[in-house]
């Protein structure tokens, strides 16, 4: 089948199964094309506890789809690409963050929601590059906190809240790829550009990238939304490439370069649309959270979600 024939089967599926499809903004274009609902990590956790459908189409990766069954432990949740991970997930166990609270019996535990429903059930509170600023500036004073796992997120949450949370040593392989001198080298190279920026990079908590007037940090979904509202008609793009597909879609008068031409997350690649049109067909690969695990794991999510 070609990819009109897909995608009209896959619209056939939904409406029998009662299914949604949820994508993340990092999926290939047409995998975003035929989706419900796009969004980032926590648009897209919201929309999995909201949503009256029986199944859910989870496209991202692996994590992102526990976190679906954790919020939504009744629908089945399922994922077209098993083997799709996250090398900033990966970098932390369960086990570590209690090696940790053993020495700091006191401490909080943040969780970025880029991490296994392990470690989020060993966690205080999660967040989502989103709302960590606020997550973060809730907590008590005076406390330790460690911040698990993206060191490059943690940094600027330190430099915005004026926190200084012990950070663990992981990161987005994609985010990492972006310097603060490659920022700043765009920022000369288009002087009439703004520069839209994901937290997770490697620059985002540079003194000179913070202090710069033409530099907007945000999540992805904030990041879209502020290409719209800036007079700016160019930006300089500081994450994963596929978000341009939106960004062209929906400001089609401006212009969008990368910040660097190789941020692809090949994880999410994973994810097509013959693999969507599977995981509808024979509803493969379900994602079950075990209850006790969920159970611990929700306590965190849900204190994230409450926070506005």
């Amino acid at each position: 089948m070609n990819a009109e024939e897909i995608t009209a089967r896959v619209k056939q599926l939904k409406a029998e199964k009662g299914a949604i499809i949820l994508a993340h903004y990092y999926t290939r274009p047409e995998v975003q094309d035929v989706a419900d609902l796009l969004g980032d990590s926590l648009g897209l956790s919201r929309a999995a506890g909201e949503t009256d459908a029986r199944v859910i189409v989870f496209c991202g990766v692996h994590f992102m789809a526990e976190t679906a069954s954790i919020i939504s432990p009744e629908k089945k949740v399922l994922i077209p690409a098993l083997n799709a991970g996250c090398s900033l997930a990966e970098s932390i166990a369960g086990e570590d963050v209690e090696r940790w609270r053993e020495k700091n019996p006191d401490g909080i535990v943040v969780c970025y929601v880029n991490a296994t429903a392990e470690v989020k059930a060993h966690a205080d509170y999660c967040c989502t590059s989103s709302n960590a600023v606020k997550v973060v500036n809730s907590l008590p004073a005076g406390r330790k906190i460690l911040f698990v796992p993206d060191k490059n997120l943690g940094a600027y949450i330190n430099k915005v809240t004026g926190r200084d949370m012990e950070l663990w040593n992981g990161d987005c392989c994609v985010h990492e790829r972006i310097p603060a001198s490659l920022l700043l080298q765009r920022l000369e190279e288009f002087p009439d550009a703004e520069a839209l920026v994901h937290p997770e990079s490697n620059g985002s908590h540079d003194d000179r990238v913070l202090a710069h007037p033409r530099v907007f940090i945000s999540s992805t979904a904030g990041m879209i939304a502020r290409a719209g509202e800036s007079a700016a008609g160019r930006f300089i793009v500081a994450t994963e490439l596929e978000t341009i597909h939106q960004l062209k879609k929906k400001y089609p008068d401006k212009q969008f370069v990368p910040a660097h031409p190789t941020t692809r997350c090949g994880q999410m690649k994973k994810i097509t649309l013959e693999r969507v049109l599977a995981a509808l067909e024979e509803e493969k690969y379900e994602v079950k959270v075990p209850d006790n695990l969920r159970e611990k794991a929700w306590t965190p999510i849900r204190r994230m979600l409450e926070i506005k």
